[in-house]
C-alpha cells in the first residue's frame, strides 16, 4: 500500500503522474467501501491487487536510470527508503491498535501476534499458517488482518531489486531491460499459473503467500518496460478509453465470490491498462488528478491502515450501523490525515543518520523493543487492559480436548482424536485401542462406532451412557475431517488417509445389527463463504476446490450413499447427527462500551443458519432413499433455553461450537431410548 513518486515514462510529461495517485485513491476506496460492507461492493477487496499493480509499476520506475555507485550503494539505499516510507506509520498504527484492542478484547493473542508478525513483514503467512480464511467473518475482528498486503509487498521488495541489479537494469546496460523483461516475465508467467492452480487447492496460500501474487506486482513492472522501450505499445494503449476499463474494473467487482481468480486476473489486467491509458484530455485523467482525489491517493496508505483498525474495534465495540458509519469514516480520515501529515511525510523526507547502516540499524531496533511490548501485552499482561466487568467474563476451557475421556477406558481424547501432528504410529495406536472394551463381551454385544471430527470427539465422555447400557464404543475422530470421504476427496492427504482407514477399519469390527454415529461441523465443512468459520476442502471431480454450499452438500451425501450401500450390506444403520449453534461470539456479551448484545444477536442468527443446514440435510436423505441412515437433529434435542439466552448457552457448549458434556449426555440418551437396540452385556 506504499505511496511511491511515479515517474512518467514519457519525456513529454512531468516526472510525477498525478493520475497513478488518483488511481491509488480510487483502489483504497473501494477496500474501504467493501469492508464497511460487502453488499455494496462484493468485490471491493480487490483494491488491494489495483495496489500491488501499481506498487510493480512504480517501484520499477523509481529505480530506472538511478544513478547507483555499487551494488551496496543500489541495495542500501533501495531499503533506506523502503524503511522511511513503511516503519514509522506502520510502528505507530501497531502500536495505538494493540492498546487499543486490549481494552475491549479480554483474549487479543492471536491479533497481537498478527500485529508482531507485520512489524516484521510476515503477518500473510503467519495468517496462512493458523489457517485464515480472508472472506471469513471472523476475520473482520483481528484488527491487523490486512497487513498481510504489506507483507506480501515488503517480501516483494526484498526479491525484487536483486533482479533490478543482476540483470543489469539497474546498471544500465545495453540489454538490462531485455534481461529484465525476460527473467520477470518467466516468474510472472510461472507465478500466475501457480496462482490458478494453488488457489483451487488451498486458497489460503494462494491468497496470502507472496509466489503466488508476485504476477500481479511483476505486471506492473513488465507494463513500464514495455512501455519504456515500446512506443508502439504506449501508442496503441492510449487509444483505449480509459472511462471503459474504469467502469469494467468496477463491473467486476460485483461479480460472485466464486468467480474470485477471474476476478484478479481482470482487475490486474484492467490496472495496467489504465495506468497505460490514462492520458491527458481524457475524463478518466480529470477525474484522477482531481487535487481532492489525488490527495486521498497520497494518503492512501495511512488510509488503508486506520480503516481496518476503525472498522474492526468498532465491531468490538458499537458494532457497524448507518448512524455510526459517518463518524467511523470521519475518524478514520482524520487519523490518516494526521499519520501523513506528522509521522509519514517528515519521516520519509527527513535525514535519520548520515549513514544507510545506521537507519537500518535504528529501525530494526526500533521494531525489536515493540515487538517486546507487543509480547508482554499478549503474555504476562494478558487481560489486565480489559475495561469489561471482568466478574461477569466467561472464558471457555480451551483444554477440553485433553481432558475429555470415556470413564476409565482408553479412550482418550488426546490419543482418540487425531490432527495433523499425528506420526504413523500414533495413527496405529489410535485404530488399536480406540475401542471399549476392545474385543466383544459375547457375540450378542453390539457396537456403535462414531466417527467425525472434533464434534464427534465432544460426545467422547458421554459415550459412557451406552458402555453402561451394555454396547461397545468405537471412537475415531480427527480434527477438520468430515467423515466419510467425499468421492473425490478433500483437500488434505493427512485426513484423506484417515477418512479411508477409519472406514475400512470400522466394517473390519463390525456385524449386523452394529450402528455408526456420524457427527461433523456442518456448518463449516458444508457451509457457504459468507457464513462465518467457513471451510472450503472439498473436491469436486476436475480435483477443484467447491465453494457453493449446495454442491458441496451433494458432492459430501455422494460420500454419504456411498457409506450407506456399504452399510447395508452389512445390515449396520447410520445415524447421522446434524447442526447445533455455533459461533456465539462469546467476547461480545453486554458491556458498557458495548450496549448491543451481540453474543446474543449472533447466536439467533446462527440457529438459523443451523436449521437451514439441517433441512438441507434431512432432505438429501429423503430424496435418495438411504433407508438406513438416519438423520438426527441436535436442535429439537438439546436444551432449548439454549437459543433463549446466552447465560444458559455455556451450559450446553464447552466454546463457540462444540457441544458441552451435558448436551452430548442429552443427545445420546435420546438415541439410546428411540433407535440404538440393546446392548447385550455378557
Amino acid at each position: 500500500m506504499s505511496n511511491i513518486p511515479a515517474k512518467n515514462i514519457s519525456s513529454r510529461s512531468s516526472s510525477y503522474r498525478q493520475e497513478i495517485d488518483g488511481l491509488r485513491a480510487f483502489a483504497v476506496v473501494t477496500v474501504i467501501i467493501n469492508h464497511f460492507n460487502k453488499e455494496i461492493l462484493p468485490g471491493g477487496y480487490l483494491g488491494v491487487d489495483i495496489f500491488f499493480v501499481i506498487s510493480g509499476f512504480v517501484i520499477t520506475s523509481s529505480l530506472y536510470q538511478r544513478p547507483s555507485q555499487n551494488f551496496t550503494d543500489f541495495i542500501s539505499g533501495f531499503y533506506e527508503r523502503r524503511i522511511k516510507r513503511l516503519v514509522p506509520v506502520l510502528s505507530f498504527f501497531v502500536l495505538i491498535t494493540s492498546i487499543a484492542i486490549c481494552l475491549f478484547n479480554p483474549s487479543p493473542r492471536i491479533f497481537l501476534n498478527t500485529g508482531l508478525t507485520s512489524l516484521l513483514g510476515v503477518s500473510n503467512i503467519y495468517l496462512f499458517r493458523i489457517s485464515t480464511d480472508y472472506f471469513a467473518q471472523s476475520t473482520e475482528l483481528n484488527v491487523f488482518t490486512h497487513t498481510w498486503s504489506l507483507g506480501v509487498e515488503e517480501q516483494f521488495y526484498i526479491f525484487f531489486p536483486f533482479l533490478i541489479w543482476f540483470s543489469g537494469f539497474g546498471r544500465q546496460t545495453k540489454n538490462g531491460a531485455r534481461n529484465l523483461f525476460l527473467i520477470v516475465g518467466t516468474l510472472t508467467f510461472a507465478s500466475l499459473i501457480g496462482f490458478l492452480y494453488l488457489y483451487q487447492k488451498n486458497q489460503s496460500a494462494a491468497y496470502f503467500l507472496m509466489p503466488t501474487r508476485f504476477w500481479e506486482m511483476s505486471s506492473g513492472c513488465l507494463l513500464f518496460i514495455g512501455l519504456q522501450k515500446r512506443k508502439s505499445i504506449e501508442q496503441l494503449l492510449e487509444k483505449v478509453p480509459p472511462i471503459l476499463v474504469l467502469a469494467l474494473t468496477v463491473g467486476v467487482m460485483y461479480l460472485p465470490i466464486s468467480l474470485a481468480t477471474l476476478s484478479t486476473v481482470l482487475v490486474v489486467s484492467f490496472s495496467a491498462l489504465l495506468i497505460a491509458s490514462v492520458k491527458k484530455g481524457t475524463t478518466a485523467f480529470k477525474f484522477f488528478t482531481n487535487p481532492k482525489v489525488v490527495y486521498i491517493g497520497l494518503i492512501s496508505y495511512s488510509l488503508y491502515l486506520w480503516h481496518w483498525g476503525v472498522i474492526s474495534i468498532s465491531r468490538w465495540t458499537i458494532g457497524i450501523e448507518w448512524w455510526t458509519v459517518p463518524f467511523q469514516v470521519a475518524l478514520i480520515f482524520a487519523l490518516a490525515i494526521a499519520s501523513y501529515k506528522y509521522i509519514e511525510t517528515p519521516f520519509r523526507n527527513g535525514k535519520w543518520f548520515s549513514k544507510r547502516w545506521k537507519t537500518i540499524l535504528f529501525s530494526s531496533g526500533m521494531i525489536f523493543t515493540l515487538s517486546g511490548g507487543l509480547f508482554v501485552l499478549g503474555r504476562p499482561f494478558i487481560g489486565k487492559l480489559y475495561l469489561g466487568n471482568r466478574s461477569t467474563l466467561i472464558i471457555p476451557n480451551s483444554n477440553w480436548r485433553n481432558e475429555i475421556r470415556l470413564g476409565k477406558s482408553l479412550l482418550i481424547g488426546k490419543t482418540c482424536h487425531a490432527d495433523s501432528t499425528y506420526s504413523s504410529e500414533q495413527l496405529r495406536l489410535l485404530f488399536k485401542v480406540c475401542k471399549y472394551p476392545l474385543i466383544r463381551e459375547s457375540n450378542n454385544q453390539k457396537t456403535v462406532a462414531f466417527l467425525g471430527d472434533s464434534h464427534a470427539e465432544s460426545l467422547l465422555k458421554a459415550e459412557e451412557i451406552l458402555t453402561k447400557s451394555g454396547f461397545r464404543v468405537i471412537h475415531y475422530s480427527h480434527a477438520g475431517c468430515p467423515f466419510p470421504i467425499p468421492p473425490y476427496g478433500i483437500n488434505s492427504p493427512e485426513c484423506n488417509k484417515f477418512l479411508i482407514n477409519a472406514e475400512n477399519s470400522i466394517f473390519k469390527d463390525l456385524n449386523s445389527g452394529d450402528s455408526i454415529v456420524i457427527y461433523n461441523y456442518h456448518l463449516s465443512h458444508l457451509g457457504s463463504p459468507n457464513l462465518k468459520d467457513t471451510r472450503h476442502q472439498i473436491l469436486n471431480r476436475n480435483n477443484l476446490l467447491v465453494t457453493d454450499s449446495d454442491k458441496k452438500i451433494d458432492i459430501y451425501m455422494n460420500g454419504l450413499n456411498e457409506l450407506s450401500k456399504k452399510a447395508y450390506k452389512n445390515s449396520i444403520l447410520i445415524y447421522l447427527i446434524g447442526s447445533a449453534y455455533r459461533n456465539s461470539d462469546l467476547e461480545f456479551t453486554k458491556e458498557f462500551f458495548r450496549p448491543n448484545n451481540l453474543a446474543l444477536k449472533t447466536l439467533l442468527e446462527e440457529k438459523v443458519n443451523a436449521k437451514e443446514m439441517n433441512y438441507k440435510l434431512s432432505k438429501k436423505i429423503k430424496d435418495r432413499s438411504l433407508s438406513n441412515v438416519i438423520f438426527i437433529d441436535p436442535l429439537k434435542i438439546i436444551d432449548k433455553s439454549c437459543g433463549k439466552d446466552i447465560e444458559p448457552y455455556f451450559i450446553c457448549f464447552r466454546d463457540s461450537d462444540h457441544l458441552s458434556n451435558k448436551s452430548s449426555k442429552t443427545l445420546l440418551n435420546f438415541l439410546l431410548r428411540n433407535y440404538l437396540r440393546p446392548g447385550t452385556k455378557k
